[in-house]
């Protein structure tokens, strides 16, 4: 069974909406203003590049990264590994970057349950929620940031279910106030 994890950046209350660029979004670039940069705290982005053999995006995240990534150096790792994308309106992959359409949470289940190594999940919050729902995350790699953002789409549902026991595998706070905590799904 692959291990399936959700990577992200969240605020201190829970917003995980336009980390980066988005003009649809009153805080967009959030990661960027209001927090010094510390190069340590973005270890964990670099070592997952290395680790997971495969990235789950959904449909709107694959559709703004396909354009960007896969001319810049800094996502190598994830330019030369296979990319899959969970979407029911999606007609076709971009050719700028490849990737196998998936139409349903099942056929993420059967992907987990393949051979092969982890499986990352990056931005697509609305899929992360939904795998989440679904039992299907093993593991978290969370970058939290000394700020409270408000409004915004949040990194977990508000669907109701029972509670998820999490464990800590890894934790550390960087000079700028990033906070890195990496978390295991206990079943």
């Amino acid at each position: 069974m692959r291990t399936l994890i959700v990577s992200a950046f969240v605020s201190a209350d829970g917003v995980a909406q336009a980390p980066g660029d988005d003009a649809s979004y009153r805080n967009a670039g959030w990661t960027f203003r209001g927090v010094e940069f510390d190069p340590a705290a973005y270890e964990l982005k670099g070592r997952e590049q290395q680790e997971a053999t495969a990235i789950l995006l959904g449909r709107t995240s694959y559709e703004l990264f396909a354009p960007i990534w896969p001319s810049r150096d800094e996502f190598a790792g994830y330019n030369a590994m296979p990319r899959y994308v969970v979407s029911t309106t999606l007609e076709r992959d971009d050719d700028r970057w490849p990737a196998t359409i998936l139409r349903s949470l099942d056929e993420v289940a059967d992907l987990k349950r393949g051979d092969g190594g982890p499986i990352i999940v990056h931005g697509s919050l609305e899929l992360a929620r939904a795998l989440a729902d679904a039992d299907l995350v093993d593991r978290y790699h969370l970058l939290v940031f000394p700020l409270l953002l408000g409004e915004g789409a949040r990194l977990f549902s508000e669907a109701p279910h029972a509670t998820v026991k999490l464990s800590v595998v890894e934790n550390e706070v960087y000079g700028n106030g990033v906070q890195k905590v990496v978390y295991d799904v206990v079943r």
